[in-house]
């Protein structure tokens, strides 16, 4: 890594750092196709100024810190992450891309030493939901915010309104799923519930905390069958594949193929997600 990196979410840190990092780093842009939708409200709601501070956490491969970039065209933006191998993808987008007021840093966000009052906003596209502690995590952003500087992330909203989730649950009976997708863990659906949301934010200095619902729609593959091998390699579909043999992970494939036909349209499957965009605020003194 090149220094010493401090992580007590070491879970999430060996994940990120695994295969599941690897293999987000490599799909990049398949991810931003399923997420790019989310994008514009993320942006829109956290109101970037050109002169602005931005810090992107669980920045992953980078996208929404150089887009966050582009709006702060006098001020830059700071990409955090644990996964080694998404920051690596990130760095070489950017230098591709020419964004010199980007950087990205490997670290844990709810241990990392911040200048207090170092940012003027503060934005996430799903990756707030990983913490072992989430109140020290937001106190230690919250610090990290300038007074009357912004929070603004997206966050999953309950399982069953994701259509890719519906869809993986059609594998139940063939694939040990033992309640994927449920609240609670840190994991992508954490932070499913809006008072949860508001209780943690304000345990942890945040004002003016609103939770709002948006959907989006995504790109999963061009076809039933390619979107099926993509959900099944991402982390969570490699990890349940691990754990069953040669013909159950061809049923689960062919499965998974069947229940996302209805979805093919136009040479694409584009399944709908459901999430909250939470927006908050560090108060002036």
């Amino acid at each position: 890594m090149g220094r010493f990196v401090d992580f007590v979410n070491t879970a999430q840190a060996e994940a990120w750092n695994g295969y599941e990092g690897e293999q987000w780093a490599r799909s990049a842009e398949r991810w931003d196709a399923v997420n790019d939708g989310f994008n514009q409200p993320l942006l829109d709601a956290a109101a970037i100024a050109e002169t602005d501070r931005v810090l992107d956490i669980g920045c992953g491969a980078g996208r929404t810190t150089r887009l966050a970039a582009l709006r702060a065209e006098r001020g830059r933006a700071l990409g955090l992450d644990l996964s080694g191998p998404m920051l690596e993808r990130a760095r070489s987008s950017a230098l591709r891309e020419g964004r010199g007021n980007v950087s990205f840093v490997q670290g844990d966000a709810q241990v990392h030493t911040f200048e207090d009052g170092a940012f003027d906003v503060v934005i996430s596209r799903y990756g707030m939901t990983f913490f072992t502690d989430p109140v020290t995590a937001f106190a230690n952003l919250h610090r990290a915010l300038r007074p009357g500087g912004r929070l603004a992330f997206i966050c999953a909203a309950e399982a069953g309104a994701n259509e890719w989730l519906r869809a993986m649950a059609s594998l139940e009976h063939i694939l040990p799923l033992r309640g994927f997708g449920l609240p609670g863990a840190p994991g992508m659906f954490s932070l499913t519930e809006p008072d949860r949301i508001r209780a943690l934010l304000t345990a942890s200095g945040f004002a003016g905390v609103g939770v709002q619902p948006v959907e989006a729609y995504g790109n999963w593959g061009v076809d039933a069958a390619d979107a099926a091998a993509f959900l099944l390699d991402s982390g969570p579909g490699h990890h349940l594949l691990n754990q069953v043999g040669p013909q159950a992970r061809a049923r689960a494939r062919r499965a998974l193929t069947d229940a996302l036909r209805g979805y093919e349209a136009d040479g694409a499957v584009r399944l709908r997600s459901s999430s909250w965009l939470v927006t908050a605020d560090r108060s002036r003194p």
